[in-house]
């Protein structure tokens, strides 16, 4: 009985360390369906900054996250209903399922993020939309409007109803509301909403998962080479090293293009030095100041 306990203990860690997470992104709309239509001209309808903001979600996941396997239930401008949304979901028998969506309202002062849940009695749900809105709050320095529920509704959401997972549905902020339009159709905009996003499901995956290693090898710095830099973030798109945002480093930001296989095609660097603990100060400032996942690299 003994030896019959100890191999099923072992079998238990040996699953674990090798489990993955699967996740599907949903990005809201899309196709013959718009959503809420851009209401300034030269700016994206709402199918189109779900699909933007949905990638970029993914390959940041992608990028810094191991053991966990992203997709995604449109990656192109086309219709599916919400009935196959949430089948493919469930056929993939995922662990999660995050759906991105921006808002509108005929108040066109409204504004703020908003997470939906199907209801408080789904914990895991419930928890990572906490984990959401607060890196909304604290992080990014957007509106919280808070989590809502069928309750707060009035209505049932068909794919968090039926998904067979922890389910999420992400309002970004609303596109009725001019400031608001302006922050979700620039890169820098969609880089922070994307990236609080992140930091709230690898923060949820920690706490629920702690047996599986999501740290990627690539993350690791070694002591021993010529110069260390401290990255703040990557985009997709290019953002002017003089945006707004990067003024509180008090240091010059260096763009780079990479070649890389994740949609990630720009990285942003601060400092050169010789050593870690040389750049452990600007690293703190860099996290204090609007980039709370900038870490050191090793260029060499």
């Amino acid at each position: 009985m003994r030896y019959l306990f100890l191999f099923a203990l072992l079998m238990c860690v040996f699953a674990s360390l090798g489990q993955k997470i699967v996740v599907v992104i949903d990005p809201g709309h899309g196709g013959k369906d718009p959503g809420h239509l851009a209401i300034k001209k030269g700016q994206k309808d709402e199918k189109d900054l779900n699909l933007e903001l949905a990638k970029k979600l993914g390959s940041y996941i992608t990028e810094n996250l191991a053991n966990v396997e992203v997709h995604y239930t449109r990656r192109t401008d086309t219709y599916s209903s919400l009935s196959a949304r949430v089948d493919f979901a469930n056929n993939l028998k995922a662990d999660y399922f995050i759906s991105i969506h921006c808002n509108g309202s005929d108040n066109k002062n409204i504004h703020g993020t908003e997470t939906h849940i199907h209801d408080r009695k789904a914990k895991k749900s419930m928890a990572l939309a906490t984990e959401i809105e607060q890196q909304f709050k604290q992080r990014a320095a957007r509106s919280s409007r808070g989590i809502k529920t069928g309750d707060d509704r009035g209505n049932s959401v068909q794919i968090l109803k039926y998904t067979n997972m922890p389910s999420v549905l992400v309002e970004c902020g609303f596109l009725t509301n001019e400031q608001e339009a302006n922050y979700l159709n620039s890169v820098y905009g969609q880089e922070i909403i994307a990236s609080a996003i992140f930091r709230a499901f690898r923060s949820h995956l920690q706490k629920n998962y702690p047996k599986i290693n999501f740290v990627k090898k690539d993350k690791v710095v070694k002591d021993g080479e010529k110069i260390y830099k401290i990255q703040i973030m990557s985009s997709i798109d290019l953002i002017d090293k003089d945006h707004p945002s990067f003024k509180p480093l008090g240091v010059p930001v260096e763009a780079v293009e990479v070649s890389s296989k994740s949609m990630h095609k720009y990285k942003y660097y601060i400092g050169a030095f010789t050593s870690k603990n040389e750049a452990e100060e600007l690293l703190n400032k860099a996290r204090k100041n609007g980039f709370p996942d900038a870490f050191i690299v090793n260029m060499e």
